[in-house]
């Protein structure tokens, strides 16, 4: 047995896959940046020989081993520092502080009676920052008066700053009105959204991953009638203003 397992350790040091098969199925883990996540064996070791490997643009490295309950970390530190630790009972590995940067194929070999062989494709998103909703700045035909017939309608805007991998959405209750997403390249989105000065309804900008979700909610008094207010205060200022005109005259 020994011979073998051995032999099938030379095999994965040059290179060559098909040792275990290519039928093995691949667990998705969806995590986020500061986390910790455990990769499981779901084995008790015995006098078995556990190997743990890292594959990242196409580049495979040893960071883990315990061959009768003796740890070796390789040289994981070099990219994990002190976060990876294997657990001496199951050869199960965990990775503590988690960072974008460790995203990738995480292959676990068990060399025992029977050869198994598990891989892990972990992939790490950045946290989720809080859509800011504001006046849409160039929304400034409510204050000017040849568009009078426009003051009832509020122009907002949903953003959020230096974003990958998320979707971007305004709801009206539970319905997604609108939505736009970034891919995996750090961008900034924005998502205008009109609403009436009197409308009821409740909405929200909502930035969401695989992982989470952030939610601001949408206070129309707040954003939009301060400013209906502030035309009316003026309109109503510029008739009293008309009539102590009048009343001097």
């Amino acid at each position: 047995m020994k011979v073998h397992q051995f032999f099938c350790f030379c095999l994965w040091l040059l290179g060559v896959s098909g040792v275990f098969g290519d039928t093995d199925e691949v667990k998705s883990v969806l995590v986020t940046e500061g986390d910790s996540v455990s990769l499981n064996s779901d084995v008790q070791i015995q006098r078995d020989l556990i190997l743990w490997a890292y594959r990242h643009d196409r580049s495979e490295t040893r960071i883990a081993k315990i061959h009768e309950h003796v740890i070796d970390m390789f040289d994981s530190n070099v990219r994990f520092g002190d976060r990876l630790q294997m657990d001496r009972q199951t050869g199960s590995l965990t990775i503590r502080n988690i960072r974008t940067t460790d995203s990738g194929l995480y292959k676990l070999w068990i060399f025992s009676k029977t050869n198994t062989h598990k891989s892990f494709s972990v992939t790490v998103y950045a946290p989720l920052q809080t859509p800011v909703i504001t006046r849409d700045s160039s929304d400034s035909s409510s204050s000017s008066s040849s568009s009078r017939p426009s003051v009832s309608r509020c122009s907002l805007v949903c953003s959020a700053v230096n974003v990958s991998d998320v979707t971007l959405s305004w709801y009206k209750g539970m319905s997604v009105l609108s939505s736009i997403s970034a891919s995996n390249i750090s961008i900034s989105l924005s998502l205008p959204l009109d609403v009436e000065y009197q409308d009821k309804n409740t909405y929200s900008c909502v930035i969401n991953n695989p992982v989470r979700n952030q939610t601001t909610h949408l206070d129309i008094t707040q954003l939009c009638h301060t400013y209906a207010d502030q035309e009316s205060l003026s309109e109503y200022t510029e008739v009293i203003y008309r009539l102590q005109i009048t009343h001097h005259h």
